[in-house]
């Protein structure tokens, strides 16, 4: 039951679009991201996922609109809906993310970006 530090914790990696765990909850895990550009387009069957903008502003594309999240807003991606998260002009957006445990990282999708499993730090 430590106190996890948020900004001390980004400055462990520095890889875009690769997930690091940095807590459980019951069969939820929290996750913080760094990702810069364009992901994949992709959606996630089962599990609703939520995304909070630490710093920067994201962009939360679907299919029929595109959604601004500003540094300290969320955002919850229902289960089933697909989404592509982008970033706008390079900047690199800081996210924490709360999701279960199942969630894959690019739901059914394959692509260079997909990884099937998040560092701890």
């Amino acid at each position: 039951m430590d106190s996890i530090n948020i900004k001390e914790k980004f400055s462990k990696f520095s890889k875009n679009w690769h997930p690091h765990q940095i807590a459980i909850v019951d069969d939820m895990q929290v996750l913080l991201a760094k990702i810069k550009g364009q992901f994949v387009w992709h959606q996630h069957e089962k599990e609703d996922e939520l995304f909070q903008v630490i710093k920067g502003c994201l962009e939360m594309h679907f299919r029929d609109r595109i959604e601004i999240v500003n540094e300290g807003e969320i955002i919850v991606v229902p289960k089933g809906v697909e989404h592509c998260p982008v970033t706008k002009d390079g900047e690199e957006v800081q996210v924490l993310l709360f999701e279960k445990l199942s969630t894959a990282h690019t739901g059914t999708i394959k692509h260079e970006k997909t990884i099937s499993n998040y560092p701890k730090i």
